[in-house]
């Protein structure tokens, strides 16, 4: 039996670079929730009743994923026919900078209703950017190691960008400790937009470090780059790879975004929990979640991403039942440890890079994990706050419902890709 290659010292080194730019960010991209309530009073009149203040600030956090689809398509044709890397350092300028201007934008009271559209503007620049980094570093990634070490390096990947949760969430910690209420609503809730900004700054630097993926290089001395437009022949000829790329985007959607980031708003404004005792609860369940993510890139390399996917979204179905109905009755702890379960259980999303990085071929990868991923998260993802939002009317775990039913979904889809592709050998450049 062949020995399972390793990963050389310059993969780990790329998958490290590639990890903590990504995370840093991905925690540009993610603040904006952990501060939605002092936005929402800050940026639009006092008139206005909380509901639909809290909605409005949810659409423009909207808009950033509604322009996704914008940046990525127009990037990863770049990065499918000029490189892979050059994009990979664009999107992380285009991010920090409208970060570190949120941190200084005058307020509706200064500016009227000047203050929202700026707001609007810095998270449709954002939103470009983020759709063009995801796939950007799944690809990057992915064509820096040995096939057979896919999952495990995209378990990783997408671990570094929980970390930029998790970097969101301690940010958020620290400021709630070191501050009064007043104080962050005043002023102080500023830190995390400016300091994101000098972390993507940061990011943009380590990138310089990047080499260009042997899988672009080996493309272009065989002349084997796309001819035709990209994202034509990913429309044209990859319709049952692009549909189920958008399913897994929809499931990690819900991972990502009800049960991570929009968790402190359910438990601070819904059940009366303690803004820091909620952030510690967000900081350990993004940590399940990374080593959820590592754990099930491990297994997709032994028993493929499929199997993983199942069995992960069913896990994730029961978890989320049994915490959500805890809410109200178990104590804090209890609660805890279950949301540190969860947590691990949505560390399934790991799969869905791993699962998209092998259904298209190397000449249009790019732009088919781009454009699968951006359409879905503009569709499915910035609808997503507001419509949890509105369930919240009818039942204060409505978000449950959402759950079981991205979870339900993902297990059918991952059967359909088992089918379909999973067996298919379509990660050689020669494919």
């Amino acid at each position: 039996m062949d020995a399972v290659p390793q990963l050389s010292a310059q993969d780990k080194r790329t998958l490290a670079l590639s990890s903590l730019g990504g995370a840093l960010e991905f925690y540009d991209f993610v603040i904006y929730v952990f501060y939605a309530k002092i936005i929402s009073d800050l940026f639009f009149p006092s008139t206005l009743s909380p509901f639909w203040a809290m909605l409005n600030t949810y659409g423009i956090f909207a808009a950033g994923y509604f322009f996704r689809p914008l940046g990525g398509i127009v990037m990863a044709h770049f990065g499918d026919l000029v490189g892979r890397k050059r994009l990979f350092s664009l999107s992380i300028l285009l991010m920090s900078l409208p970060t570190l201007m949120i941190g200084i934008l005058p307020t509706f009271e200064t500016i009227g209703y000047a203050a929202p559209l700026l707001l609007l503007m810095m998270r449709i620049i954002q939103g470009i950017a983020i759709g063009g980094e995801i796939p950007a570093a799944w690809t990057f990634v992915s064509e820096h190691v040995p096939e057979s070490r896919i999952g495990i390096a995209n378990g990783l990947l997408t671990a570094g960008l929980s970390l930029g949760i998790l970097l969101g969430a301690l940010m958020s910690l620290l400021i709630s400790v070191q501050f009064t209420e007043p104080d962050i609503h005043a002023w102080a809730w500023r830190i995390a937009f400016v300091a994101g900004g000098i972390f993507g700054l940061f990011a943009l630097y380590l990138r310089s470090y990047l080499k260009e993926t042997p899988v672009f290089k080996t493309m272009q001395a065989r002349k084997q780059l796309s001819k035709e437009l990209p994202v034509q022949q990913v429309v044209m000829h990859h319709r049952s790879a692009v549909v189920i790329g958008m399913l897994f985007t929809w499931f990690l959607t819900g991972c990502v975004v009800v049960i991570i980031l929009a968790m402190p708003n359910l438990l601070i404004g819904t059940f009366g929990y303690e803004r820091a005792l909620t952030f510690k609860m967000q900081s350990a369940a993004i940590l399940m979640q990374m080593l959820g993510c590592i754990l099930a890139g491990t297994l997709a390399d032994r028993f493929g991403c499929a199997r993983v996917m199942m069995a992960g979204a069913t896990t994730l179905a029961v978890t989320a039942g049994i915490f959500y109905q805890s809410l109200e009755h178990a104590s804090h702890s209890t609660v805890f440890i279950l949301y540190m379960l969860l947590g691990l259980c949505s560390g399934t999303v790991g799969m869905v890079s791993c699962s998209m990085v092998k259904m298209f071929p190397a000449p249009i990868r790019f732009s088919g994990i781009s454009f699968s991923y951006n359409v879905s998260y503009a569709i499915v993802g910035g609808m997503t706050l507001p419509l949890i939002q509105i369930l919240s009317q009818y039942s204060k775990i409505g978000a449950m419902y959402y759950i079981f039913a991205l979870a339900i979904m993902a297990v059918c889809t991952a059967f359909v890709f088992k089918t379909k592709f999973e067996t298919a050998q379509k990660y050689s450049v020669d494919t």
